[in-house]
Order: structure tokens, then sequence, then C-alpha cells
């Protein structure tokens, strides 16, 4: 057996051994780890390799033929936007001045974004809404009605997706002593429903100066 003492290793050899070790794993850092880990891919050796696709995150599939599953829709009915400023007079003008209900038509399904605020008061007990909705049926059919929210207030920002085909909207009840106007802003799926017909009795004109929306009585 030698007892000859090992000779150390030549000090350039170590270096370049240190070198080459340090070099092995950055390229280790760079083309392995990085993809992988980080979805970093500085010298594109992920990408050839398919290390990159370890580094996505699970997936969750939401069945959309289950009831409430959140899902893509297409209408027949083309989006659109309105602005329709209501004229309400103040408690003394008489309730066929003093409120109304303005609705719009809906397609079951079809989606409707809504804000409206009342401009010519402070307080909000002084001026009531009914937001809901109901069928139009024949004569003699009945009605399916729904109800949204009962309120007093001034203002209301929201969405809603009719539940049936019909016409969706807002009685709305002015108590204050100055007259008031509901500015409201719409958009989405629905059609305006035209002067004298269930759910613009009041003949509203959309899209004009609050002057110019209500025919006289």
């Amino acid at each position: 057996m030698s007892t000859e003492p090992s000779r150390p290793m030549p000090r350039g050899r170590l270096i370049l051994a240190i070198l080459g070790a340090a070099a092995l794993a950055s390229l280790i850092v760079l083309g392995v780890i990085l993809p992988a880990e980080f979805n970093r891919d500085p010298l594109g050796v992920g990408k050839l390799s398919g290390l990159s696709r370890l580094w996505a995150p699970d997936e969750t599939v939401i069945d959309t033929d289950k009831a409430g599953a959140a899902r893509a829709r297409e209408y027949a009915t083309p989006y659109r936007t309105d602005v329709i400023e209501i004229p309400l007079g103040d408690f003394l003008a008489g309730a066929d001045r003093s409120e109304l209900e303005y609705k719009v038509r809906m397609k079951k399904d079809a989606t409707l974004v809504y804000s409206w605020e009342v401009i010519g008061t402070s307080e909000p007990r002084d001026f009531h809404y009914d937001q809901h909705g109901h069928t139009t049926p024949a004569k003699g059919q009945p009605v399916t009605v729904t109800t949204w929210r009962q309120a007093f207030g001034l203002r209301q920002h929201g969405a809603l997706t009719a539940p049936f085909d019909g016409i969706q909207g807002w009685q709305f009840s002015n108590s204050s002593e100055k007259p008031v106007v509901v500015r409201l802003r719409l958009s989405g799926f629905y059609d305006l429903v035209p002067s004298g017909q269930p759910g613009n009795e009041a003949g509203i004109v959309a899209n004009v100066p609050a002057a110019q929306a209500r025919p006289p009585s």
C-alpha cells in the first residue's frame, strides 16, 4: 500500500474546475429552474424542452350548463345606451304629475345596466322608488311579476338580468315640496317602450332634455 501523500490539484486546474461548476450551475438555474418554477425563460430552453409548461397554474373548469354558472351570452337585440330625463312635479301637483312608471322591454336572460339620480331635492325620504318587472300577456292571461327593490333614496346603480320576457323598470314617486328630475342612464340589451304602451303610459321621450321629455297633460 502506497504511503506517498496525494499531490494537490494544480492551481490552474482548480480554478477551471470551480468556474466550470459555476457555469453549469448557472445553466441549470437559467435553463431549468427559472422556466419550470418562475415562468422565466432567458435561454429559450424551457420552451424547447417543454419545461415552461410545468409552471402553468392549476385550471378550474366551470360547467356552464349548471344553473347559476357564469356563462357568456349572445342577444338578438343589439346593444344600446340611452339617457332618460323624467320630470316629476311636487306632491301638490297630484299623483298624475308627481309619480309615474318607466320601464323597458327585455327578453329573458337579457342584461340591463342602470344608474339614476334625483335632481332637485337633497332629502332621501322625499323620493320613493319601486323597481320591478312583469310580463305583458294577452288579455285574460296570468301575469308574472318580480319585485327587485322598494326603498326611499336619491340614486341607484346596478344591473339586472331579466327572468322572463316582459318589461323591467321603476315606479318613481316624488313627495317633496319641489319638482324634481330623475336622470336615468341605461345600457344593455333592451328596447324602449313606445309612448302610451305598458311601461311608458306617461309618454316619456328618451334622449332629450327634461323640459321636452314629458308631454303636457
